[in-house]
Protein backbone atom coordinates (compact mmCIF):
# COMPACT_ATOMS: atom_id res chain seq x y z
CA UNK A 1 0.00 0.00 0.00
CA UNK A 2 1.35 3.44 -0.88
CA UNK A 3 2.10 5.82 1.94
CA UNK A 4 -0.31 8.75 2.10
CA UNK A 5 0.71 11.94 3.90
CA UNK A 6 -2.59 12.91 5.50
CA UNK A 7 -1.43 16.22 6.91
CA UNK A 8 -0.71 17.54 3.41
CA UNK A 9 -4.06 16.60 1.91
CA UNK A 10 -6.21 19.21 3.62
CA UNK A 11 -5.52 22.69 5.02
CA UNK A 12 -3.97 22.32 8.46
CA UNK A 13 -6.56 22.79 11.21
CA UNK A 14 -5.37 22.78 14.82
CA UNK A 15 -8.62 23.88 16.46
CA UNK A 16 -9.93 21.77 19.33
CA UNK A 17 -12.67 23.76 21.10
CA UNK A 18 -13.47 23.22 24.76
CA UNK A 19 -15.99 21.76 25.12
CA UNK A 20 -16.05 19.49 22.11
CA UNK A 21 -16.36 15.85 21.20
CA UNK A 22 -12.95 14.65 20.01
CA UNK A 23 -13.24 11.51 17.94
CA UNK A 24 -9.89 9.74 17.59
CA UNK A 25 -9.69 7.97 14.23
CA UNK A 26 -7.03 5.45 13.28
CA UNK A 27 -6.21 1.76 13.01
CA UNK A 28 -5.30 -0.42 15.96
CA UNK A 29 -1.69 0.24 16.94
CA UNK A 30 -1.53 3.75 15.46
CA UNK A 31 -0.96 5.41 18.84
CA UNK A 32 -4.44 6.71 19.66
CA UNK A 33 -4.26 5.83 23.35
CA UNK A 34 -0.96 7.69 23.71
CA UNK A 35 -2.64 10.81 22.39
CA UNK A 36 -5.74 10.17 24.51
CA UNK A 37 -3.51 10.09 27.59
CA UNK A 38 -2.74 13.78 27.09
CA UNK A 39 -6.26 14.55 28.33
CA UNK A 40 -7.43 13.88 31.91
CA UNK A 41 -8.62 10.31 32.44
CA UNK A 42 -12.15 11.47 33.25
CA UNK A 43 -12.49 13.02 29.79
CA UNK A 44 -11.44 9.91 27.87
CA UNK A 45 -13.96 7.23 26.92
CA UNK A 46 -11.93 4.21 25.77
CA UNK A 47 -13.83 1.39 24.12
CA UNK A 48 -11.42 -1.24 25.50
CA UNK A 49 -12.10 0.05 29.00
CA UNK A 50 -15.86 -0.31 28.48
CA UNK A 51 -15.34 -3.85 27.18
CA UNK A 52 -13.54 -4.63 30.41
CA UNK A 53 -16.29 -3.02 32.46
CA UNK A 54 -19.01 -5.15 30.89
CA UNK A 55 -17.06 -8.41 30.49
CA UNK A 56 -13.88 -8.25 32.65
CA UNK A 57 -11.90 -8.61 29.40
CA UNK A 58 -10.77 -5.57 27.42
CA UNK A 59 -10.18 -7.77 24.38
CA UNK A 60 -13.56 -9.52 24.36
CA UNK A 61 -14.93 -8.70 20.92
CA UNK A 62 -18.28 -10.32 21.76
CA UNK A 63 -18.79 -7.58 24.33
CA UNK A 64 -18.27 -4.75 21.83
CA UNK A 65 -21.99 -4.09 21.35
CA UNK A 66 -22.67 -3.75 25.07
CA UNK A 67 -19.48 -1.77 25.53
CA UNK A 68 -20.44 0.66 22.76
CA UNK A 69 -23.90 1.12 24.29
CA UNK A 70 -22.38 1.86 27.69
CA UNK A 71 -19.92 4.28 26.10
CA UNK A 72 -22.76 6.07 24.31
CA UNK A 73 -24.68 6.46 27.59
CA UNK A 74 -21.71 8.06 29.32
CA UNK A 75 -20.96 10.15 26.23
CA UNK A 76 -24.48 11.61 26.16
CA UNK A 77 -24.39 12.33 29.89
CA UNK A 78 -21.10 14.20 29.51
CA UNK A 79 -22.20 16.16 26.44
CA UNK A 80 -25.43 17.13 28.20
CA UNK A 81 -23.21 18.76 30.82
CA UNK A 82 -21.07 20.29 28.05
CA UNK A 83 -17.98 18.43 29.21
CA UNK A 84 -14.91 17.95 27.03
CA UNK A 85 -14.99 14.33 25.84
CA UNK A 86 -12.52 12.21 23.89
CA UNK A 87 -13.59 8.90 22.35
CA UNK A 88 -10.63 6.52 22.13
CA UNK A 89 -11.57 3.83 19.62
CA UNK A 90 -10.64 3.08 16.02
CA UNK A 91 -13.76 4.88 14.71
CA UNK A 92 -12.80 3.91 11.17
CA UNK A 93 -16.38 2.92 10.24
CA UNK A 94 -18.67 5.67 8.98
CA UNK A 95 -21.69 4.26 10.84
CA UNK A 96 -19.81 4.44 14.15
CA UNK A 97 -18.79 8.04 13.48
CA UNK A 98 -22.37 8.88 12.52
CA UNK A 99 -23.61 7.83 15.98
CA UNK A 100 -20.96 10.00 17.64
CA UNK A 101 -21.76 12.97 15.41
CA UNK A 102 -25.46 12.64 16.17
CA UNK A 103 -24.76 12.73 19.90
CA UNK A 104 -22.70 15.89 19.43
CA UNK A 105 -25.43 17.55 17.35
CA UNK A 106 -28.13 16.60 19.85
CA UNK A 107 -26.26 18.48 22.56
CA UNK A 108 -24.96 21.40 20.51
CA UNK A 109 -21.30 20.44 20.97
CA UNK A 110 -18.81 20.69 18.06
CA UNK A 111 -17.20 17.46 16.89
CA UNK A 112 -13.49 17.16 16.09
CA UNK A 113 -11.99 14.38 13.96
CA UNK A 114 -8.51 13.67 15.36
CA UNK A 115 -6.62 11.54 12.84
CA UNK A 116 -3.85 9.25 14.09
CA UNK A 117 -2.37 7.22 11.24
CA UNK A 118 1.01 5.54 11.62
CA UNK A 119 2.39 3.43 8.75
CA UNK A 120 0.43 0.21 8.43
CA UNK A 121 3.50 -1.97 9.01
CA UNK A 122 4.13 -0.16 12.30
CA UNK A 123 0.53 -0.71 13.39
CA UNK A 124 0.82 -4.41 12.59
CA UNK A 125 4.17 -4.78 14.39
CA UNK A 126 2.73 -3.23 17.54
CA UNK A 127 0.18 -6.02 17.83
CA UNK A 128 3.01 -8.39 18.78
CA UNK A 129 3.44 -6.52 22.05
CA UNK A 130 -0.20 -6.91 23.03
CA UNK A 131 -1.84 -9.75 24.90
CA UNK A 132 -3.42 -12.40 22.64
CA UNK A 133 -6.88 -11.20 23.63
CA UNK A 134 -6.15 -7.61 22.58
CA UNK A 135 -3.99 -8.22 19.51
CA UNK A 136 -5.83 -7.33 16.30
CA UNK A 137 -5.37 -9.60 13.25
CA UNK A 138 -3.24 -8.22 10.42
CA UNK A 139 -6.06 -8.19 7.89
CA UNK A 140 -8.24 -6.15 10.26
CA UNK A 141 -5.46 -3.63 10.88
CA UNK A 142 -4.90 -3.25 7.14
CA UNK A 143 -8.60 -2.70 6.56
CA UNK A 144 -8.78 -0.11 9.35
CA UNK A 145 -5.75 1.68 7.91
CA UNK A 146 -7.28 1.75 4.43
CA UNK A 147 -10.63 2.93 5.83
CA UNK A 148 -8.90 5.78 7.68
CA UNK A 149 -7.18 6.98 4.49
CA UNK A 150 -10.39 6.68 2.50
CA UNK A 151 -12.45 8.54 5.11
CA UNK A 152 -10.39 11.62 5.86
CA UNK A 153 -11.23 13.74 2.75
CA UNK A 154 -14.94 13.38 3.58
CA UNK A 155 -14.91 13.98 7.33
CA UNK A 156 -16.09 17.58 7.09
CA UNK A 157 -18.96 16.49 4.87
CA UNK A 158 -19.91 13.93 7.50
CA UNK A 159 -20.37 16.76 10.00
CA UNK A 160 -17.08 17.26 11.82
CA UNK A 161 -16.51 20.93 12.59
CA UNK A 162 -12.74 20.42 12.64
CA UNK A 163 -10.39 17.82 11.16
CA UNK A 164 -6.98 17.77 12.83
CA UNK A 165 -3.91 15.61 12.43
CA UNK A 166 -1.97 14.29 15.39
CA UNK A 167 1.40 15.38 13.99
CA UNK A 168 0.33 19.03 13.95
CA UNK A 169 -1.14 19.23 17.46
CA UNK A 170 0.88 20.39 20.46
CA UNK A 171 -0.26 18.25 23.40
CA UNK A 172 3.01 17.82 25.33
CA UNK A 173 2.40 20.80 27.61
CA UNK A 174 -0.96 19.62 29.01
CA UNK A 175 0.47 16.13 29.53
CA UNK A 176 3.48 17.53 31.41
CA UNK A 177 1.22 19.84 33.41
CA UNK A 178 -0.97 16.96 34.59
CA UNK A 179 2.02 14.70 35.25
CA UNK A 180 3.70 17.49 37.20
CA UNK A 181 0.60 18.05 39.35
CA UNK A 182 0.32 14.30 40.00
CA UNK A 183 3.97 14.07 40.96
CA UNK A 184 3.72 17.04 43.30
CA UNK A 185 0.75 15.43 45.02
CA UNK A 186 2.59 12.11 45.36
CA UNK A 187 5.62 13.79 46.87
CA UNK A 188 3.58 16.05 49.13
CA UNK A 189 4.85 19.22 47.43
CA UNK A 190 1.32 20.60 47.20
CA UNK A 191 0.89 20.77 50.95
CA UNK A 192 -0.41 17.21 51.33
CA UNK A 193 1.36 14.30 52.87
CA UNK A 194 2.20 12.51 49.64
CA UNK A 195 2.09 8.75 49.17
CA UNK A 196 3.53 6.98 52.23
CA UNK A 197 5.65 4.62 50.16
CA UNK A 198 7.38 7.47 48.35
CA UNK A 199 8.82 8.77 51.62
CA UNK A 200 10.73 5.58 52.31
CA UNK A 201 14.30 5.29 51.07
CA UNK A 202 14.65 3.01 48.09
CA UNK A 203 10.92 2.81 47.39
CA UNK A 204 11.44 3.62 43.70
CA UNK A 205 14.16 1.03 43.11
CA UNK A 206 13.29 -1.39 40.35
CA UNK A 207 11.37 1.14 38.22
CA UNK A 208 12.69 2.12 34.85
CA UNK A 209 15.01 5.11 35.08
CA UNK A 210 12.83 7.34 32.94
CA UNK A 211 9.67 6.41 34.79
CA UNK A 212 11.41 6.88 38.11
CA UNK A 213 12.39 10.44 37.30
CA UNK A 214 9.60 11.68 35.05
CA UNK A 215 6.61 9.45 35.78
CA UNK A 216 4.52 6.91 33.94
CA UNK A 217 2.77 9.49 31.76
CA UNK A 218 6.03 10.45 30.07
CA UNK A 219 7.38 6.91 29.65
CA UNK A 220 5.38 6.04 26.46
CA UNK A 221 6.79 9.15 24.76
CA UNK A 222 10.43 8.26 25.47
CA UNK A 223 12.85 6.94 22.85
CA UNK A 224 16.58 6.30 23.25
CA UNK A 225 18.83 7.52 20.42
CA UNK A 226 21.19 4.81 19.31
CA UNK A 227 24.89 5.73 19.11
CA UNK A 228 24.29 9.45 19.65
CA UNK A 229 27.45 11.50 20.29
CA UNK A 230 25.52 14.63 21.18
CA UNK A 231 26.35 14.34 24.90
CA UNK A 232 29.98 13.30 24.73
CA UNK A 233 29.28 9.58 24.95
CA UNK A 234 26.48 9.68 27.53
CA UNK A 235 23.19 8.10 26.51
CA UNK A 236 20.77 10.44 24.78
CA UNK A 237 17.02 10.06 24.58
CA UNK A 238 14.07 12.20 23.59
CA UNK A 239 10.50 12.85 24.62
CA UNK A 240 8.46 13.31 21.46
CA UNK A 241 4.78 13.93 20.89
CA UNK A 242 3.81 15.12 17.42
CA UNK A 243 5.79 18.31 16.72
CA UNK A 244 6.92 18.67 20.36
CA UNK A 245 10.35 17.34 21.30
CA UNK A 246 12.67 17.48 24.30
CA UNK A 247 16.17 15.95 24.09
CA UNK A 248 17.90 14.71 27.25
CA UNK A 249 21.21 13.14 28.25
CA UNK A 250 21.50 10.55 31.02
CA UNK A 251 24.46 11.51 33.19
CA UNK A 252 26.14 9.01 35.51
CA UNK A 253 28.78 9.64 38.15
CA UNK A 254 32.19 8.00 37.95
CA UNK A 255 32.76 8.76 41.63
CA UNK A 256 29.40 7.80 43.13
CA UNK A 257 28.38 4.40 41.77
CA UNK A 258 24.63 4.31 41.08
CA UNK A 259 24.24 8.10 41.01
CA UNK A 260 22.58 9.47 37.89
CA UNK A 261 20.61 12.42 36.58
CA UNK A 262 19.26 13.97 33.42
CA UNK A 263 20.31 17.10 31.51
CA UNK A 264 17.99 18.80 29.03
CA UNK A 265 19.29 20.12 25.71
CA UNK A 266 18.64 23.87 25.65
CA UNK A 267 19.89 27.04 24.01
CA UNK A 268 23.15 28.69 24.92
CA UNK A 269 22.72 30.84 28.07
CA UNK A 270 25.48 33.23 27.00
CA UNK A 271 25.09 33.88 23.27
CA UNK A 272 21.67 33.79 21.56
CA UNK A 273 23.38 33.17 18.22
CA UNK A 274 25.30 30.12 19.43
CA UNK A 275 24.16 26.79 17.97
CA UNK A 276 26.35 24.56 20.15
CA UNK A 277 24.62 22.19 22.60
CA UNK A 278 23.92 23.53 26.05
CA UNK A 279 22.63 21.44 28.95
CA UNK A 280 20.41 22.25 31.90
CA UNK A 281 19.77 19.80 34.78
CA UNK A 282 16.23 18.47 35.20
CA UNK A 283 15.18 16.49 38.24
CA UNK A 284 11.50 15.79 37.63
CA UNK A 285 8.60 16.25 35.24
CA UNK A 286 8.00 19.58 36.99
CA UNK A 287 11.34 20.80 35.62
CA UNK A 288 10.36 19.57 32.14
CA UNK A 289 7.15 21.60 32.32
CA UNK A 290 9.04 24.72 33.39
CA UNK A 291 11.59 24.29 30.58
CA UNK A 292 8.87 23.68 27.99
CA UNK A 293 6.71 26.65 28.93
CA UNK A 294 9.09 29.40 30.09
CA UNK A 295 12.23 31.14 28.86
CA UNK A 296 13.83 31.16 32.30
CA UNK A 297 17.45 29.99 32.14
CA UNK A 298 18.40 27.47 34.83
CA UNK A 299 21.38 28.84 36.80
CA UNK A 300 23.33 25.62 36.24
CA UNK A 301 22.90 25.65 32.45
CA UNK A 302 26.23 25.13 30.67
CA UNK A 303 27.04 25.59 26.99
CA UNK A 304 29.63 23.26 25.51
CA UNK A 305 31.39 26.29 23.96
CA UNK A 306 30.68 29.30 26.20
CA UNK A 307 30.19 27.62 29.56
CA UNK A 308 27.49 28.91 31.89
CA UNK A 309 26.14 32.39 32.65
CA UNK A 310 29.20 32.89 34.88
CA UNK A 311 31.40 31.88 31.88
CA UNK A 312 32.54 28.64 33.55
CA UNK A 313 33.83 25.87 31.31
CA UNK A 314 32.16 22.58 30.56
CA UNK A 315 33.26 19.01 30.02
CA UNK A 316 29.86 17.70 28.91
CA UNK A 317 30.50 18.32 25.25
CA UNK A 318 30.08 16.23 22.22
CA UNK A 319 29.61 16.80 18.56
CA UNK A 320 27.79 20.02 17.79
CA UNK A 321 25.41 18.13 15.55
CA UNK A 322 23.54 14.88 15.91
CA UNK A 323 21.75 13.89 12.73
CA UNK A 324 19.01 16.44 12.09
CA UNK A 325 19.31 18.01 15.54
CA UNK A 326 18.62 21.71 15.91
CA UNK A 327 19.06 23.78 19.01
CA UNK A 328 16.50 26.31 20.11
CA UNK A 329 17.84 29.63 21.40
CA UNK A 330 15.90 29.08 24.59
CA UNK A 331 14.79 26.02 26.59
CA UNK A 332 11.61 25.22 24.64
CA UNK A 333 12.45 22.51 22.08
Amino acid sequence: MNTVCLDRALPVDTTIPDPSLVCLIGPAGSGKSTWASTWPDTQVLELDRFRALVSDDAGCQEATGDAAAALQAVLKARLARRKMTIVDATNTEKAVRADLLQAARDHGVPAVAFLVCAPVDVCIARQAGRSPARAVPEDVVRRQHADTIAAFPHLRDEGFAHVVFADTIHRLEPLLRRASATRRAELGWNGGGGLPGLRRAGCLLGLLTVRRVFGSEVLPLWRWRADSQLAGGDRVGEIRLGPDRMVLALRTSSEDVGAFGFDLLVGCPVDDGCVAPAWAPVFSVCDLLAAHTTAIVHPDTVCTVHGGPDRTGCDQGGDHTDGDETHAPRPRL
